[in-house]
């Protein structure tokens, strides 16, 4: 198994951020590069955003004015982005 962190969209790019703004996906995809770094470092992504208070499981990030899903996979070493919902304004 590799130690290097990635991430990617589930099922595909076109399903979670087709539509959005290119502006608020390239600010969704610039912070799951800094959740993969962060990782990368040590720190605990499992607790990172909103979700069950003991930690993992899905969790919600606030990004400009939207946010976004992701589910941290330690055992694979991937960040999976699942939902992005960009800001109000921008629907």
């Amino acid at each position: 198994m590799s130690d290097v962190w990635s991430w990617a969209y589930d099922p595909d790019r076109e399903h979670v951020a087709g539509g959005v703004p290119a502006k608020f996906v390239a600010e969704v995809e610039r912070l799951a590069a800094e959740l993969v770094d962060l990782a990368s470092m040590g720190a605990d992504i499992a607790n990172m955003g909103v979700g069950p208070k003991a930690g993992g499981g899905m969790r919600e990030l606030y990004a400009d004015g939207g946010y976004f899903y992701f589910l941290p996979l330690p055992r694979m070493r991937l960040i999976v982005v699942t939902r992005i919902t960009p800001p109000f304004k921008d629907l």
